[in-house]
């Protein structure tokens, strides 16, 4: 797995400039880094969703069976290699003005560590509250901010003013990515919820 987490989070501008000296493939990154982080969420979600089951703040929760849960997490899994894949695009394609632009390959591995906060903070997921949730994804985000503002200039090698303003562009479009994800899931989840709770009162 990564070597690279410990470094982002005490002391991410060297590690920054680690990771662009490696020129790191993408087939590396998402086996070393994407594919094993990208469990955290989808196998606490799961584990969450069929032994405890969702509560926003009531006394009801609701859960999915365990087959229900195993193909909605197969689907959230996807769903977050693909997410990685389409914020590195994003990147790309906005640095397209710069001389030193990276390729495509390099803003994908550039994207798919700055999501590791988002991926960690999924581990709530394990006794899924929902306002705890939306509060360690929010702090999640937050981080993996401060991960974007960070990197840019040294992996564009541009001004901290250029950086500051491709970030916050980044960080727009990367969100919308995010929302749409999220949307996503919450309707698979709300289907198979539904599903379950139709099963139930057949059975």
């Amino acid at each position: 797995m990564s070597n690279h987490i410990w470094g982002l989070i005490h002391h991410p501008d060297k590690e920054w400039r680690d990771i662009n000296k490696e020129h790191e493939t993408v087939s590396h990154l998402y086996t070393h880094h994407v594919l094993w982080y990208a469990l955290i969420p989808v196998v606490c979600a799961f584990i969450g969703t069929t032994r405890f089951g969702w509560t926003f703040g009531g006394e009801d929760a609701f859960q999915v069976s365990v087959a229900t849960g195993i193909g909605l997490g197969v689907i959230f899994y996807l769903l977050i290699l693909c997410a990685v894949a389409a914020v590195g695009s994003i990147i790309h394609w906005m640095a397209r003005k710069y001389p030193q632009r990276p390729s495509r390959a390099e803003c994908i591995v550039f994207a798919g560590y700055t999501a590791t906060p988002l991926l960690l903070s999924g581990v709530v997921a394990l006794y899924p509250i929902f306002w705890l949730c939306v509060f360690a994804g929010v702090m999640g985000l937050c981080y993996t901010a401060y991960l974007l503002y960070a990197g840019t200039p040294t992996f564009l090698g541009i001004s901290r003013k250029e950086g500051f303003i491709l970030s916050t562009s980044t960080l727009c479009l990367g969100v919308l990515v995010l929302e749409a994800l999220m949307i996503a899931v919450v309707v698979l989840w709300s289907m198979g919820s539904e599903h379950s709770i139709i099963w139930h009162f057949f059975k």
